[in-house]
């Protein structure tokens, strides 16, 4: 099972970090898998600890990916560590195993302390669609942009339908960060005419 969460850690030299990760649970293994390079790689690797976060507030997987990571933080209870200070719920980890790989290793983990913070307060629609839209930005230069655009209108409709202040404001940083990407892609893309007079300006080979 993947439990989309955020995962703080601190740096080497004590730097708070804050990203959102899918975390896969197998029992009582809590494995996070950050691709290299990662502030969250270097983290696990320097100090072997890290907190998952629970929450129910879709801004901070929207704003992660949007450059936006100045949320509250408090001290862990039982590691040297931070958490949200919003945070429903919080689990303080240290590294057990390490599954290598030049790629995307897995820091295998054990929870050594729990806490509940308030209660959760039901679903909503919004909120996924936030999150997915927010891991959807997270590969935009791996997908073709029309999957990308087909995508953003489907998950638009819970959005439209359910979302709250929050869920708005989330949206909104995305769609505007999808923007640019589409913006980038297209400024660097040689202009057509140059594109065929490129090709003109090849030698022609005969049959």
């Amino acid at each position: 099972m993947i439990l989309e969460t955020i995962v703080t850690t601190l740096g080497a030299d004590g730097t708070p970090h804050i990203a959102p990760f899918g975390v896969t649970r197998t029992a009582d293994d809590l494995a996070i898998a950050p691709f290299r390079p990662s502030v969250t790689l270097n983290a696990l690797e320097a100090t072997g600890r890290a907190v998952i976060n629970f929450t129910d507030d879709a801004r901070l997987f929207a704003g992660c990916l949007t450059g936006r990571r100045n949320w509250p933080l408090v001290p862990a209870t039982a590691i040297a560590g931070v958490r949200l200070a919003e945070s429903l719920a919080h689990w303080e980890v240290e590294v057990v195993r390490i599954e290598p790989d030049p790629v995307r290793p897995r820091f295998h983990c054990r929870a050594v302390h729990r806490e509940t913070h308030r209660p959760f307060e039901g679903h909503n629609r919004a909120a996924a669609a936030v999150i997915e839209a927010a891991i959807l930005c997270s590969r935009l230069h791996m997908l073709p942009w029309e999957k990308v655009e087909r995508e953003m209108a489907y998950l638009a409709i819970a959005v439209e339908k359910t979302a709250g202040d929050r869920e708005r404001e989330a949206w909104g940083w995305l769609c505007d960060r999808v923007a640019a990407f589409r913006s980038e892609s297209l400024a660097a893309e040689p202009p057509a005419a140059d594109a065929a007079a490129d090709d003109m300006a090849k030698p022609q080979v005969s049959s």
